[in-house]
């Protein structure tokens, strides 16, 4: 073959090839042209897709009482089932829209589960309660019973403030699961391999007694007064409670989960009246944390004098007390930090104690629902941007009560008392919904029982209720299936 020949025969290969990548872009070109205007783009959100399955789970341990609320949605239909452990004996179902369910449970060990189908698990809450009016577990206690998850915070008291700090793992998969438990302390990070590569077998609950077990971090926990506890699973997923009990006939509680951390956070719900309160700061990145603090009252908010700033180290759990600063005055906190923090408080009152966090707020079409009221219960609101008008409605057995609106001036705390509907002295439930136009608000109901040193209470954040699911957009190149 001559030097001609093949100089021919390369210049028709790599016209061919010319051709074929000319003829692709010109498909591309017409597929581009031909795609509608409002086709998906890398600033689109995604679109909102209603709830139609939830689950959540009640760690029960104790005599107690279950509740369920279903908010009235558009949708009708489903039904939402009380299992005993995730996939034992049914106790009770909801099919109701807009109605609520609840029953007295004797002690048991077990974990019950709430498992919601179709237009029941759009905006569904569910609570656990128990009231202990004397005895070594003297106390109130309450909590919204728990979505499972992969990353779970928890900021509250160590084995030096709590005679039993005790985990609650619930696995509702038919995979196994596997969980790392971590700590900070106000001493700095717990680091051990003590925690780490808990398994919860498929269907169960693994009960974790922090600083008694290798699973509960061992022995370097012990000396911790405040903890932030963080619950990871490698594989599958879990929910997570904590129980505290802070001595015999002191109080018990369970702590509620944090939100992820954040630079920017409102803790509403902490209670007026006599006790200790104390604001808890946990930082979970490896540089410090400048934190600005100010207090929400009925007055107005303010710095506290002295503690405007606080100076967080890395990986710690730094506590800031309150009582001089708020003088027995019910009140929200607001924090700003240049780095991404968690924060919670702790209130003690009476012979009991309360635990708090940062909460996301209700606004737009958002709202939040509590299940469980009785005895004397206020919702606390506070709005921290702007000037809120909130409607809260009792539902009682016979339906919904009165409503009523209140109006939360800006940069104010002001606490509602909650009146029962008709048929809803023994328990009824609560919505709480901004009105149109309102400023966002961030919500917590506290429950309270007895009077003086034998007054029992609890706290809950109140959270927007989960009613849709975002979706991301289909794109049509091949970045759609990129994460």
């Amino acid at each position: 073959m001559n030097l001609d020949r093949i100089v021919r025969l390369l210049g028709l290969r790599y016209a061919t090839a010319a051709l074929v990548l000319l003829a692709l872009a010109a498909l591309y070109g017409a597929a581009s042209l031909s795609r509608p205007a409002d086709r998906a783009t890398a600033a689109d959100t995604g679109r909102a897709d209603p709830v139609r399955s939830a689950v959540s789970v009640c760690p029960g341990r104790e005599g107690t009482r279950l509740t369920l609320q279903s908010a009235k949605t558009a949708r009708t239909g489903g039904r939402a089932d009380v299992v005993q452990a995730p996939d034992g004996s049914g106790i009770g179902s909801l099919t109701t829209p807009g109605g609520g369910w609840s029953k007295d449970l004797a002690q048991s060990k077990d974990s019950y589960t709430v498992w919601a189908h179709g237009a029941m698990a759009a905006g569904l809450e569910a609570e656990q309660t128990t009231h202990w009016p004397g005895g070594k577990d003297r106390g109130l206690a309450g909590l919204r019973c728990a979505r499972p998850g992969t990353d779970l915070w928890f900021l509250g008291p160590g084995p030096v403030a709590a005679e039993s700090v005790q985990l609650h793992l619930t696995n509702v998969d038919a995979q196994p699961a596997t969980v790392d438990v971590t700590a900070l302390s106000g001493e700095g990070p717990l680091d051990t391999a003590d925690g780490r590569g808990t398994p919860v077998p498929p269907y169960s609950t693994k009960v974790v007694t922090v600083g008694e077990s290798a699973e509960g971090l061992g022995d370097i926990v012990k000396t911790a007064a405040d903890l932030g506890l963080r619950v990871r699973a490698t594989t599958g997923r879990v929910a997570a409670s904590l129980r505290v009990r802070i001595a015999e006939g002191k109080g018990i509680e369970w702590v509620p989960l944090s939100p992820a951390p954040g630079t920017s956070l409102i803790v509403p719900g902490v209670p007026g009246g006599e006790g200790r309160r104390r604001l808890l700061v946990a930082v979970p990145d490896q540089e410090d944390a400048t934190v600005k603090v100010q207090v929400i009252t009925q007055n107005g908010a303010f710095a506290p004098q002295g503690q405007d700033t606080v100076d967080a180290p890395a990986g710690t759990v730094t506590a800031v007390d309150l009582d001089r600063a708020l003088g027995g005055k019910p009140a929200a906190v607001r924090l700003r930090s240049d780095r991404p923090i968690l924060a919670g408080y702790a209130a003690e009152r009476g012979a009991d104690v309360a635990y708090g966090t940062a909460t996301p707020a209700l606004e737009g079409e958002g709202f939040g629902v509590v299940s469980d009221n009785r005895f004397d219960s206020t919702i606390s609101l506070t709005a921290p941007h702007g000037a809120a008008a909130v409607r809260i409605t009792p539902i009682g057995p016979q339906g919904p009560g009165t409503p009523q609106d209140v109006a939360v001036p800006s940069d104010r705390t002001v606490e509602v008392a909650l009146k029962a509907p008709s048929g809803g002295e023994k328990g009824y439930g609560a919505l709480i919904q901004p009105r149109p136009g309102s400023g966002p608000v961030h919500a917590a109901r506290i429950q309270s029982t007895g009077k003086d040193e034998d007054l029992l209470l609890t706290a809950l954040p109140i959270t927007p209720a989960l009613t849709a699911l975002r979706l991301p957009s289909v794109g049509d190149g091949q970045g759609a299936l990129l994460p």
